[in-house]
C-alpha cells in the first residue's frame, strides 16, 4: 500500500479491523471516531479516493455495505 496516504493507511486498518470485530463495515462517524477526523465529508473524501483506486467496493450506494476489495 506505498500508494496510500498515512490516513488512508489508517481508514483502511479500520476497515478491516471493524468488519473482523462486528461483520459488518463501520459507518462514516465510526471511521471519523476511529481516526481522528471529525468532518463526515473528509471520512466520505477519503472514501471515495479509496473506492476510486479498487481498494474498496460498495453496493446500494452506501458506505456501510462497503467492502475490502
Amino acid at each position: 500500500m506505498d500508494h496510500l496516504s498515512p490516513r488512508q493507511e489508517q481508514i483502511m486498518s479500520c476497515i478491516r479491523e471493524w468488519i473482523f470485530e462486528h461483520g459488518e463495515a463501520p459507518t462514516v462517524r465510526e471511521i471519523g471516531r476511529a481516526v481522528g477526523l471529525s468532518s463526515p465529508s473528509s471520512v466520505a473524501h477519503q472514501l471515495g479516493r479509496l473506492e476510486q483506486l479498487g481498494l474498496i467496493s460498495r453496493s446500494q450506494g452506501r458506505w456501510r455495505s462497503c467492502r475490502i476489495s
